[in-house]
């Protein structure tokens, strides 16, 4: 009983440090520099994602997060990310509208990048299990199209969010050829908004979807007493389980609004925050660590 007590009083006291100092380790670690990025994605894409990403920046782990610029709530969310300015910000670059029954689509007229009905396609490549001519690369794309499209979002975004100071791709496709990959590079070096992470290693946890909110906790914290010397990078995507995002979903991924839910649970943990706290793990965003990367 008293083992207990003095765990939770360890716990409640590495909280009440952890807002003391604004929520940003600077402690280093004994045998050098843990450096770690928490990355929130898809803020814009959905209400409850831009309310639970602006939840973990103010009362958890994330310094990072990646606007999702044709999304239908990206005007909440470059209110809400202007109204945080410390807040490091992406810009997701989106060409796939991956859920089943909520869509978007591209900003400028780009013929050869939606479906019939004006969106964009939900996946990357065809999926056999999806239904035909729902792929990204089988849509017979054009480049010139697609570059259009990619400049459209990062102009709007550096229009409406001061602090954007990178790229980034969504679900991968923007970037999911050679040509694809050049023109994302070229880009990125005229806008002068790096896409690469020079020399950092990506921290994978609770990859089940079908996890727990205490699962995921437990794999998080797990993972954060093993990290060593070095940056890492852990990306996932914070969410709600609200009526909107229990709507959301695609075949074999279903559980979005608890799978998010957990993950909002997890990068505001008391817990994990106590980790972080005693290991002298630093949190850093991207630009902090790779400013003029």
């Amino acid at each position: 009983m008293i083992r207990k007590v003095l765990g939770c009083l360890l716990v409640v006291l590495a909280v009440v440090l952890w807002l003391a100092g604004g929520g940003r380790t600077q402690t280093r670690a004994p045998q050098g520099a843990i450096k770690l990025v928490v990355r929130a994605d898809d803020i814009g894409s959905c209400h409850a994602s831009n309310v639970a990403c602006i939840q973990c920046f103010q009362e958890g782990i994330v310094r990072s997060v990646e606007v999702q610029v044709p999304c239908p709530w990206f005007n909440e969310a470059a209110k809400m990310l202007r109204e945080n300015p410390a807040c490091d910000v992406g810009v997701h670059l989106t060409l796939t509208s991956e859920w089943e029954n909520y869509k978007w689509g591209p900003l400028t007229q780009a013929p050869s990048l939606v479906d019939a009905q004006g969106n964009f396609y939900p996946t990357t490549s065809q999926r056999p299990d999806f239904p035909p001519q729902t792929g990204f690369l089988e849509s017979g794309w054009k480049i010139d199209e697609v570059e259009k499209e990619l400049r459209a979002q990062i102009e709007l975004a550096k229009k409406m969010i001061p602090q954007v100071s990178r790229l980034s791709s969504h679900m991968g496709t923007p970037t999911c050829t050679p040509e694809l990959q050049k023109l994302v590079a070229r880009l990125a070096k005229e806008y002068k908004l790096p896409i690469e992470a020079p020399g950092a290693q990506y921290l994978r946890w609770a990859a089940d979807s079908k996890a727990s909110a205490e699962q995921r906790e437990a794999a998080l914290v797990k993972a954060l007493e093993g990290l060593q010397p070095g940056v890492w990078i852990v990306v996932e995507h914070p969410g709600l389980d609200t009526p909107e995002m229990q709507a959301l979903g695609h075949k074999g991924y279903w559980e979005v609004a608890a799978h998010r839910d957990g993950v909002t649970r997890s990068f505001t943990s008391p817990r994990v925050k106590e980790v972080i706290q005693r290991r002298g793990i630093q949190l850093v965003s991207y630009r902090d660590v790779w400013p003029g990367q």
